[in-house]
């Protein structure tokens, strides 16, 4: 019977797996790549079996290594559930509340309204702010990293979340100052679908849909001239003209510096940025938080439904 083959071994046997090559693997894993072979055939070893077959052509998984790849994987997914269970539980037991954010929420002090509220109600709780970058639509929350998070909707497998809407604003466009488009004082989406935009990663689709206005494009594909990460990086895409993109007027001033400008822009819908935390976080601090945004914005949602807080 095959004992103690550790989470590591399994890492290491998937990122093989997945590159079937093992410079890269070691290079994905920040390993090198004699130490990454070695661990692999102690791994076999262990099995009693080759997981990969190595030649002058490359490296392919064994019959073993096909049938053991879906279990690797299911028990790493395993573990990182119950890791984010064993957080989530400590964090309860210290009172901390991990705060997520992609962006600053800034919009009149919105941020400092709601920790006031929270922490007149709840004085003992610590709230702990994270910045997650735009690869991840949920802020942390998909992961178990965050416990709320200001987000944009629409989010990925939304029944799995419960929202607070904090803010609706206009969607404008940014584009380069010296764009023939940024002579006009308001434009009409239907002139800007032949425009390359600027697209957020595609580890969130339902978001990158958005934010290219696809609902808005009437069947158009949009042209995508870049991707972007970060409010910087899109600041410095837009200079360069690599392509124009869509902004919530709130965020306007992340982007409108030198040598951009933002326009009001008819045919597209408004966009909501929300305060969430996953359905099935019934801890007291949770709710309490998204009382002080309710308290704070007046609106409330559910997977899309109405909701209320009391306040």
């Amino acid at each position: 019977m095959t004992m103690d083959v550790h989470g590591r071994d399994l890492r290491y046997f998937i990122a093989v797996a997945e590159e079937l090559h093992f410079t890269r693997a070691a290079e994905r894993l920040y390993v090198s790549q004699p130490a990454l072979s070695k661990q692999i055939r102690a791994l076999e070893r262990q099995l009693g079996a080759p997981l990969f077959d190595r030649d002058r052509h490359g490296v392919r998984l064994t019959p073993v290594g096909t049938a053991l790849l879906p279990h690797a994987r299911a028990v790493l997914a395993a573990w990182a559930e119950a890791d984010g269970a064993v957080r989530r539980a400590r964090a309860a037991e210290r009172s901390t509340l991990v705060v997520g954010m992609s962006t600053s929420p800034g919009r009149g002090g919105l941020l400092p309204a709601i920790r006031s509220r929270f922490t007149e109600a709840h004085p003992e709780a610590v709230l702990k702010l994270r910045q997650v970058g735009w690869e991840d639509p949920t802020a942390g929350l998909a992961d178990g990293a965050s416990d709320v998070a200001f987000v944009w909707l629409p989010l990925p497998a939304a029944e799995r979340f419960r929202w607070v809407v904090v803010a609706a604003e206009p969607r404008l466009v940014a584009l380069p100052e010296t764009h023939p488009l940024a002579a006009r004082e308001r434009l009409d989406f239907a002139d800007l679908l032949d425009e390359p935009f600027l697209a957020l990663p595609a580890t969130g689709p339902e978001l990158r849909d958005h934010w290219l206005a696809l609902d808005s494009r009437g069947g158009r594909p949009p042209v995508v001239g870049a991707e972007i990460a970060g409010a910087d990086e899109t600041y410095e895409a837009l200079v360069g003209g690599l392509g124009i993109c869509l902004v919530a007027a709130g965020n306007a001033p992340l982007l409108a510096r030198d040598g951009v400008v933002t326009r009001p822009v008819d045919g597209v819908g408004p966009s909501q940025f929300v305060l969430a935390h996953r359905a099935d976080d019934t801890r007291p601090l949770v709710r309490a938080y998204a009382e002080a945004a309710a308290g704070r914005s007046g609106q409330a949602g559910r997977a899309g439904r109405p909701d209320s807080y009391e306040r």
